[in-house]
């Protein structure tokens, strides 16, 4: 005869295995794919979806690259991430910059030639 705890034990093995196969058995099932959620969508939003494509798979790369960049390094990812933003976050404040500034040079050059427009024509 079988031991209570044995039979016990027996029970939660059969009952761990249905839950840990079952469980993603039963969302693999129930689950839709991208081709039926896409059929869903409306002809607009297909569209739309279809000429998005070509950006956001080149965005996806672009990211892929960088990890693989980032996993070069003996530094964690994130810390990388975080230096990698903190430079581009000053390279477009140093654009700005550059911008402001030509902007400033292309407004004084105007101011000069009305004044000196002003200054060569007679006074009445």
């Amino acid at each position: 005869m079988v031991s209570p705890k044995a039979w016990m034990y027996a029970k939660m093995a059969v009952a761990s295995a249905v839950l840990v196969i079952g469980g993603p058995a039963l969302v693999m099932y129930v689950s839709p794919s991208e081709e039926e959620i896409f059929s869903r969508y409306s002809p607009e939003l297909q569209r739309k979806a279809i000429a998005e494509r070509p950006r956001r798979m080149k965005e996806y790369q672009e990211f892929l690259d960088q990890l693989k960049e980032y996993s070069k390094s003996d530094k964690p990812i994130w810390v990388l991430m975080e230096e990698e933003a903190k430079r581009k976050r000053k390279e477009a404040i140093k654009l700005d910059r550059q911008k402001k500034k030509v902007e400033a040079d292309r407004r004084a050059s105007m101011l000069a030639e009305q004044l000196q427009g002003q200054t060569s024509q007679p006074i009445r």
